[in-house]
């Protein structure tokens, strides 16, 4: 009871402590209330004077060397900008204080509890507390994600936040096969994902386009599948060094990677590194443009097989989370017949790794795997029996990810003027990507299939990370907060107020967004 409650009063109160952030003319600086963080938490009580960060802050690390690694990141945050020490401690007094403790939190729940002695974030597991430092960065002025000094003053304000999120599946898709992405240009979009608790970041890596993951015993796909692109550029891929690199910093930022090697479609890039895939035994010329259904592998071979079972095995050994995604959408080319038979297949592979299979929606078409997770990528136009046949699999106990695309697809255009993305799916402004409720959205699915929400960003007209922001800012946060907050808190109009406060963050990031008309950003 207190939880909805305090859902409720959030949702009540957010216009009123927004306009407190703003202190008289004149007045001193106000801390940034604390129900103005995105997503929104699960109960907010506010009161008492706020905590105010200085030069004698300490952060005290209670549980270890996980809790230490969370102090760790936290004072890289706030020490370029506030040019204080903060050094860490294991004893004594502290302004802040990180604590690992037992208690109903949950995998990932927290409480941060604020006053004028301190704060202090108290979690069950080490990604709660991480969780908990995100909402504590959200809490301070924007200029606190500067590289340099700046002059404060540093307030927290006073109360307590006590936060669990709502699914335990919260993901973003990074599509590297239409246009490759660095490392680094991976990792600044996993700093990204994590400020807004996301905690999965799905890989598509293999595509027609592209294919880019090594494969030691099939060498061909990432030197010959991986060296081009949409338009014919250069392309890459990742050595196995530098994928285990990306799993390495997600991790460090509580985020589980999750592979795509999409099949038996969209595999072009594979057909034509081996000419053995092919039916008819003749590789296809490598592919650069955009269109899609064209491809499949050779379902009646065994050499697929033995392709599909190196793949997986190299994989799965290098991919420390549980899930592996096999794709099959828009498999045009493979009949029915051959779909079934290649899922039926596959899937025992996967297991035979020791992941869970993660498949696009079409994957309830053939026999989704005990465990398996569906991810809906349809439209609210999407046929009545597409959607009965998706709802159908989650009676019979498959998981469900949302992704439709004309509410989360971060490529769609926000309007007809976007220079950039594609328009499929229709155009997709920011209140239409946050207005829709993942419990209730697929009809005859049991609310209790729904294991979260994910908002792919694919690539075909992406290459750079100026490009990747613009397209993602500022639908992405909704999209986490469709993950993370419970229904009761979901309300376009006070969501509005909270998305514009982050454009300051957002500038002090370097995060170039879409100032969409909707929503009340603060002048420039």
């Amino acid at each position: 009871m207190t939880r909805v409650l305090g859902s409720l009063l959030l949702v009540a109160a957010a216009g009123a402590f927004t306009v407190a952030a703003t202190p008289a003319k004149g007045g001193p600086p106000a801390a940034t209330p604390l129900s103005q963080v995105i997503p929104a938490p699960a109960s907010v009580h506010a009161g008492g004077a706020a905590y105010r960060i200085t030069s004698a802050t300490r952060i005290r690390v209670d549980g270890g060397a996980e809790a230490r690694r969370v102090g760790t990141y936290l004072a890289d945050v706030l020490r370029p900008s506030t040019g204080y020490r903060l050094p860490l401690t294991t004893h004594g007094p502290a302004g802040i204080r990180l604590r690992l403790a037992g208690g109903a939190f949950g995998a990932e729940g927290y409480r941060l509890d604020s006053g004028p002695k301190g704060v202090t974030i108290t979690a069950r597991e080490p990604a709660g507390l991480f969780h908990g430092v995100q909402t504590l960065r959200q809490l301070l002025p924007a200029a606190v994600e500067k590289k340099s000094a700046q002059p404060g003053p540093w307030l927290v304000a006073g109360g307590t936040v006590q936060d669990s999120p709502r699914y335990a599946y919260r993901g973003a898709m990074l599509d590297v096969s239409r246009h490759f992405f660095t490392v680094d240009q991976v990792k600044r979009y996993i700093d990204e994902l994590a400020l807004y608790k996301i905690n999965k970041l799905h890989l598509h890596l293999s595509d027609d386009q592209g294919w880019r993951i090594a494969i030691d015993s099939w060498p061909r796909l990432a030197t010959y599948g991986g060296s081009t692109q949409v338009g014919g550029g250069q392309g890459g891929y990742y050595t196995k060094a530098d994928y285990k690199e990306i799993v390495r910093y997600a991790a460090s930022r509580y985020l589980e990677v999750v592979p795509e090697i999409d099949m038996p479609g969209h595999t072009n890039a594979a057909l034509a590194s081996y000419a053995d895939l092919n039916c008819d035994g003749v590789a296809p010329p490598l592919y650069t443009g955009t269109k899609v259904g064209f491809s499949s592998l050779c379902v009646p071979k065994e050499a697929t097989y033995d392709f599909v079972d190196d793949v997986i095995r190299e994989l799965a050994a290098i991919t420390p989370g549980r899930y592996l995604h096999i794709g099959g959408d828009e498999a045009h080319s493979t009949s029915h017949e051959d779909y079934v038979k290649f899922m039926d297949r596959v899937q025992p592979i996967v297991a035979k790794y020791g992941k869970t299979v993660v498949g696009w929606h079409q994957l309830t078409g053939a026999t989704p795997a005990k465990g398996a997770l569906a991810q809906y990528w349809g439209l609210d136009s999407t046929s009545a029996a597409e959607k009965a046949q998706v709802a159908q699999a989650a009676q019979n106990g498959t998981g469900l990810i949302l992704s439709p695309a004309d509410r989360v697809y971060l490529d769609m255009k926000y309007t007809k003027d976007t220079p950039l993305g594609l328009a499929w799916a229709g155009y997709v402004e920011v209140q239409r990507s946050y207005d829709w409720d993942p419990g209730s959205y697929l009809p005859g699915a049991p609310a209790s299939a729904v294991k979260g929400v994910e908002a792919p960003l694919w690539s075909e007209t992406l290459s750079t990370s100026p490009q990747i922001e613009y397209m993602a800012f500022p639908r992405l946060p909704g999209a986490a907060e469709l993950g993370w907050s419970p229904a009761a808190t979901h309300d376009w109009d006070t969501y509005k107020v909270r998305l514009a406060a982050q454009a300051p963050r957002w500038d002090a990031l370097g995060i170039g967004y879409y100032r969409s008309p909707q929503v009340p950003w603060p002048a420039e």
